[in-house]
């Protein structure tokens, strides 16, 4: 019986016990920072600019910000996709999915899995990955899916194994605004306020204590 589980839909139950234990711990909501932006920030932020610097190995610039296919995904997503039991208890406590939105965190955890499958079977065949033309982001998760998610974390809450799908859709939106440059424009607009006045409002720093004169 154990050598037909990991080849039937019950290989969740194995998994489900390492993925539980290594669960991120961290607050929730708290994102990792993305190690090559954080270097160039700490650059230009950091520290005494005539310090010696720490030594580092020069690992060259990132392959890709962000994630746009199951290549990109860390270990702990792809056992997370694995250890999926589909049992709908992220989607029923998604608020986005409650309103209508076409966001599922059952379905981000399915399409996931169902890619690795797809990879996994091409490189089977070719002896190598190879380039088929397809990617988790768009072929199964579309951008409307990914900018109807509030980053709640109740999906992550609600899961019994503490899987988390907001870690998936978090990073393939940073492909999309670090790579492709694609965001709503409620968020190029916070962007750009961002840059010109340093704060998501569009007026200056000078002007954003002004409401106070009403209450007097």
């Amino acid at each position: 019986f154990l050598n037909y589980v990991p080849y039937s839909k019950h290989f969740h139950i194995m998994l489900a016990f390492p993925n539980t234990y290594y669960s991120n711990l961290k607050p929730k909501g708290q994102l990792n920072n993305m190690a090559a932006v954080k270097k160039e920030v700490d650059l230009m932020m950091g520290g005494d600019p005539f310090a010696t610097p720490e030594p580092t190995v020069d690992e060259g610039p990132p392959e890709r910000f962000g994630v746009k296919d199951v290549t990109d995904l860390n270990w702990k997503n792809l056992l997370d996709a694995y250890s999926c039991t589909e049992c709908g208890r992220c989607t029923d406590n998604c608020p986005a999915n409650q309103t209508g939105k076409l966001l599922s965190p059952r379905k981000v955890m399915m399409d996931t899995r169902d890619r690795i499958e797809e990879v996994g079977k091409n490189i089977d065949k070719a002896g190598k990955p190879i380039e088929d033309g397809i990617s988790l982001l768009g072929n199964y998760i579309t951008e409307e899916e990914l900018w109807a998610c509030t980053t709640c974390n109740a999906c992550v809450d609600a899961c019994p194994i503490n899987i988390d799908p907001l870690n998936i859709i978090m990073n393939m939106r940073r492909y999309l605004i670090m790579e492709e440059s694609k965001s709503p424009d409620s968020v190029t607009s916070m962007f750009n306020n961002v840059e010109n006045n340093g704060a998501p409002w569009a007026f200056p720093a000078a002007d954003r204590g002004k409401w106070i004169d009403e209450l007097n």
